[in-house]
């Protein structure tokens, strides 16, 4: 059987690994060599399930969605991890983080994001434990998500806009790895998604894994059976597929599907699907599938999701991507703002404009009566209400 799990390396097959400057080895080997000891520990594992189901409110719900299945003709589930604390799946890997910085003695916390929903999850956890936070976040970004930017100042935590090349997520990146590099002694970097260099990709992908964790258990209870026919997400870096596909990597019975933006369409410049228009590489500390030009030079990702428009993804996704294990499509702007406005008149649920990607691709695959389809909806679309608005004239 073919190995989906990182190897002692930290490689997914030939992807993944910790490609850092010297600067950096100290913080990050002890994290390598530190991360599962913690997280296996009774302590932390008693913090962590006791924040998970009394903070994060979890397990959240699977919900069958009757209307949309009808729309569709076959049976759809929606994974709310909408209803969580703070709006999203971003919070099951913060609180994970913030108790491994605990524990390596770090008071001061650093994240990138993107959508700000990372950055909200990271505040309000730092928040909770009393530490100094700082999200770095690129400018563009602070424009079109304030409602989260609000939040995240209200929380405390210091917002650092990032000027520098296209002002989205792989910028703000750049800036929390540079301050990273600058602040070892005292500073953990939280970061949000399954990318990064090795333990990282593995690290938040455990975290995730509390979504599929449960879902197996939901879907036992209301279809008789752990295995639905297809669990889909979008996917940007990829944590909150990472999750959702994490406990059933092993069972081939189960087809796995990922979500890009497509932006304007992966046959123009303005996208940010990877995966169709990318290629091997190196990026933020980890060998990846990557937007490059020939000189090998990123290129700029565009979507109208915030939280989306990253050029690259997470290790995981390139080698279940190139092994086959997994399908990944894509969906355009306008495709996704059709489904987030379907999946709103008919259930009477706004999703992130993230999440809406996923629902973007259900007309894009054969869905027959009788088999079962899990969406992860990974977050709800508060913050991206001024998007709706203009989008649709209200």
């Amino acid at each position: 059987m073919r190995n989906y799990q990182v190897n002692d390396k930290g490689y997914y097959g030939e992807f993944g690994g910790a490609w850092i400057p010297e600067m950096m080895y100290t913080n990050v080997n002890e994290l390598r060599e530190r991360y599962l000891e913690i997280m296996a520990t009774e302590a932390f594992r008693k913090e962590f399930d006791l924040l998970m189901r009394d903070y994060v409110g979890r397990p959240s719900p699977l919900y069958e969605a009757p209307r949309l299945s009808a729309h569709y003709g076959s049976r759809i589930f929606l994974k709310r991890e909408d209803l969580n604390h703070t709006g999203s799946h971003k919070l099951n890997n913060t609180i994970g983080q913030v108790l491994l910085a605990q524990r390596l003695g770090k008071t001061r916390i650093i994240a990138e994001t993107g959508a700000g929903q990372h950055g909200l999850a990271t505040a309000t956890v730092c928040a909770l434990k009393g530490l100094k936070c700082v999200v770095y976040m690129g400018a563009l970004d602070v424009k079109r998500q304030e409602p989260n930017v609000r939040k995240m100042k209200m929380l405390g935590a210091e917002v650092i806009p990032v000027m520098s090349g296209n002002q989205t997520l792989k910028d703000a990146t750049n800036e929390a790895m540079r301050d990273w590099i600058n602040h070892p002694e005292d500073t953990y970097y939280i970061i949000g998604s399954v990318v990064g260099p090795h333990p990282y990709p593995d690290m938040v992908a455990r975290f995730q894994s509390v979504i599929s964790e449960e879902m197996k258990r939901q879907l036992q209870e209301q279809t008789g059976s752990p295995f639905p026919t297809r669990v889909m997400a979008c996917v940007g870096g990829g944590s909150n597929a990472a999750g959702a596909f994490y406990h059933y990597l092993d069972h081939p019975e189960v087809q796995l599907i990922g979500v890009e933006a497509a932006g304007k369409g992966a046959d123009t410049p303005d996208t940010a699907a990877t995966l169709a228009v990318g290629s091997p590489g190196v990026l933020h500390a980890a060998r990846s599938i990557i937007m490059q030009n020939r000189d090998g030079q990123i290129t700029e990702p565009y979507s109208i999701s915030a939280g989306l428009d990253y050029p690259g993804i997470g290790p995981l996704h390139a080698h279940l991507f190139t092994s086959g294990r997994a399908t990944y499509l894509n969906a355009t702007d306008d495709e996704t703002l059709e489904a987030a406005l379907l999946l709103t008149r008919l259930e009477g649920i706004i999703p992130a404009l993230e999440s809406a990607h996923a629902l973007a691709a259900l007309p894009k695959i054969t869905l027959r009566p009788g088999e079962v389809t899990v969406i992860c909806l990974s977050g709800r679309g508060d913050k991206d209400m001024q998007t709706y608005l203009e989008a649709y004239g209200y």
